[in-house]
């Protein structure tokens, strides 16, 4: 089978792998419909994260059931399926909490030792019924792109609306304009916001932000940005601020936009060493949460409003292309020119 490999900086392909098979009775192997290219892949092109020479690499997909272990109880071959980024055995104290990124038995597509990545033909799928949700939808289903999104983005700026604890009428600000921060738009209305402030500066993404219920920009970054918020609150800040980013300055920036007693819910993925500014947090009772997003718990919350055409974060994939043109998508991404490819096997 053919899957992508990341080479070193700038450097990936699709190169024939051996194919997905099972190994252990709680396996599947999924047949990928379609997979994109995220943000944090592009670190790693980058240089920025770090990433073995001859690793797989991608994290999302959509794809159908080719195979499954004699364990396996809750999926048929011929289901189509929604993968989380990483996978879980739904069982572990861990999972049991919520946090099933921290499985006892998880791991991550394309990052841990042995596992495939999404962005190929195939994929083994350890602890299938724990980590794989069955969707009503057929392989050609044109709802498939939207799907595909709760596999992270939807689900991870949900994640950042939830631990910034937006409800009904709060003002919420945005922080970075990427996938993540668009759907975190979609989110924040979606959970009640009457007022959504997108932080951000290319007029294509701002486009998309404002489709899915931004109602402000601000058109500036790092301290003129958080201004820009306290300009549109008479003074006062966000009461939520999603930021999702992960550098340095939009931590900062994100609680210099906040109101006084907000909470700022964090999802953007560090780079580099990240110092949060705490005495000005503890001084005007600013509250931090987030982290990795749990997104196996959120995929049945929003399969169904995507299925009933309430929710529709595709807009996020502005560039499409066939799984073999992947090294095009990269440098696509590279360059800026996509907020996020769509890749179709």
């Amino acid at each position: 089978m053919r899957s992508t490999v990341f080479h070193g900086p700038g450097a990936v392909s699709l190169d024939t792998v051996p194919d997905a098979g099972l190994r252990e009775a709680t396996d599947a192997v999924v047949r990928v419909l379609c997979s994109c290219i995220c943000g944090s892949d592009i670190w790693a092109y980058r240089g920025i994260a770090k990433r073995s020479p001859g690793q797989p690499i991608g994290h999302e997909f959509v794809g159908v059931v080719d195979a499954i272990g004699s364990e396996v109880r809750t999926l048929r071959p011929g289901d189509v399926v929604v993968a989380p980024f990483f996978w879980c055995d739904g069982t572990c104290v861990q999972c049991a909490r919520g946090v099933p990124t921290s499985c006892i038995a998880g791991g991550f597509w394309g990052r841990s030792t042995g596992a495939d990545g999404g962005q190929a033909e195939a994929v083994r799928v350890p602890h299938a019924d724990g980590t794989l949700v069955a969707v009503d939808a057929t392989e050609d289903d044109e709802r498939l792109p939207a799907l595909l999104t709760l596999a992270d983005v939807m689900g991870t700026g949900l994640h950042a609306a939830k631990c910034a604890e937006v409800g009904p009428g709060d003002v919420v600000a945005v922080v970075g304009d990427g996938a993540v921060g668009l759907c975190g738009v979609l989110a924040a209305r979606r959970l009640g916001a009457e007022r959504v402030i997108m932080l951000g500066r290319n007029d294509a993404r701002l486009a998309i932000a404002r489709r899915f219920g931004a109602t402000d920009v601000v058109r500036h970054r790092g301290a003129a940005a958080a201004e820009g918020v306290r300009e549109l609150t008479a003074g006062l800040g966000a009461d939520r601020v999603l930021e999702c980013v992960g550098t340095e300055e939009s931590i900062a920036t994100a609680i210099a936009a906040s109101a006084d007693g907000g909470t700022v819910g964090y999802v953007g993925v560090p780079h580099g060493v990240l110092r949060a500014p705490i005495r000005e947090m503890f001084g005007r009772s600013v509250a931090l949460r987030g982290g990795i997003a749990p997104v196996r718990r959120y995929i049945p919350e929003l399969v169904g409003d995507v299925l009933h055409g309430d929710l529709d974060p595709s807009p996020v994939f502005d560039v499409g292309l066939p799984l073999a043109a992947v090294e095009e998508g990269y440098a696509t991404m590279d360059a800026r020119l996509a907020t996020k490819v769509l890749l179709r096997c």
